[in-house]
């Protein structure tokens, strides 16, 4: 089942036991009676503050956004943790060095996606996956066996600022120590506030943009989350829920497991094979891999007259060549867009095709490469510090 964000699911809610679910430690600073929440690798999140996402969306564009995500680090640490991982992931562990993140995914036997998220190294014996929606921590544990490794959740919430402001704002928080030296997807230890906690320069929004790490029952959050808001309120920053984040990640062409991407697709058809060495001796999924076709099924689809809706068609004449897992309204754009899955991997950007909606209708649409803008992710990177102006 898909974590779908559509806004017709602000609407669709049912009550809850709350001991189901991981409560987040930020709560008593966050929530609101306006709160509706989603449930993301058994973590409660705010998909909705009863907030305007449009301001909000360009809040995170022009100055910073703070969010609260559900995002579940798992800690894999023992003498075989690199040659486990090495097993069980799709990029190179063995290479990495410490304080680097890497994307990666983790697939099934058949090569399909299983999971995917990014990977830190602490050290030789101790790294962190922080994995999306789905039941990793089973998954590591049930292929655990012949390895002096430990699974373990060490109970560390994430969050994350992200927007053009969130250099000066981290820099701010860490007294200095973080600032525009500190390369895309590099981490380590910081003081801030009084607290030493894990950070890396990386995100869920093709912004500039950092993630914060919790050290579980040893941090005090609220004391963290005063101390961020408090460097960020100078810049403009705001808490936001994941509405604006979901805008902007679909426009840098990010995936949501068990959305986007799941055990039916494999890597080379959801356009992801650069995250796959095929080199490595073995992983997992990678003899179903080298039997299969190169091509990619998911792409981009603009769409002038209408946003594209999850469970939309995709006709090419009569034929349903595929459908749409997730679309919204791109704001920096001014125009629908949606992710695509065909049936085949075939020649599709540049094709003209129609889009059934669920309840019928048809529009034109263009099929198009991922990201939707910024290919080179100079956003990002820092190197496009442009401050966006708002669209209508």
């Amino acid at each position: 089942m898909g974590n779908f964000q559509e806004l017709s699911d602000l609407n669709k809610t049912i009550k809850i036991s709350a001991r189901r679910f991981e409560e987040s430690p930020y709560i008593e600073r966050t929530n609101s009676p306006d709160m509706i929440r989603g449930v993301y690798a058994g973590r409660y999140f705010a998909i909705s503050l009863g907030e305007d996402p449009i301001k909000k969306y360009w809040l995170l564009r022009q100055k910073a956004a703070i969010f609260d995500v559900p995002e579940k680090p798992i800690e894999i640490s023992g003498p075989d943790a690199a040659t486990f991982l090495e097993k069980i992931m799709t990029r190179k562990i063995s290479t990495m060095k410490e304080g680097r993140g890497y994307y990666s995914l983790a697939c099934t036997p058949q090569g399909g996606i299983f999971m995917d998220g990014v990977i830190f190294k602490f050290n030789k014996n101790k790294f962190w996956y922080v994995q999306a929606d789905g039941p990793f921590e089973d998954w590591l544990l049930a292929h655990s066996s012949g390895y002096d490794v430990k699974i373990s959740d060490p109970k560390s919430r994430v969050l994350q600022i992200q927007g053009p402001a969130s250099i000066d704002i981290m820099k701010a928080a860490s007294n200095g120590k973080i600032d525009e030296n500190m390369p895309y997807y590099r981490s380590g230890f910081f003081d801030l506030g009084g607290q030493n906690l894990y950070v890396s320069r990386s995100g869920f929004t093709n912004e500039l943009g950092f993630e914060i790490y919790s050290d579980g029952f040893k941090t005090d959050h609220l004391a963290l989350w005063d101390h961020l808001m408090s460097c960020g309120k100078p810049f403009g920053m705001e808490l936001s829920a994941t509405r604006a984040m979901t805008i902007r990640r679909i426009e840098a062409g990010i995936f949501g497991n068990l959305t986007d991407i799941d055990t039916s697709i494999n890597p080379f058809e959801a356009g992801l094979g650069f995250c796959v060495n095929m080199d490595k001796e073995d992983f997992i999924g990678r003899d179903a891999l080298l039997n299969k076709d190169k091509g990619t099924c998911l792409f981009g689809l603009t769409c002038e007259t209408e946003t594209p809706v999850s469970g939309s068609k995709v006709l090419d004449g009569d034929k349903i060549v595929g459908y749409i897992t997730a679309g919204v309204h791109s704001l920096t754009l001014d125009t629908g867009i949606g992710y695509v899955r065909f049936y085949e991997p075939k020649d599709w950007p540049g094709k003209k095709l129609i889009l059934k909606l669920p309840n019928g209708e048809n529009h034109k649409s263009k099929i198009v490469n991922l990201p939707f803008f910024d290919p080179e992710k100079k956003i990002v990177k820092g190197i496009d510090r442009n401050i966006p102006e708002q669209t209508k």
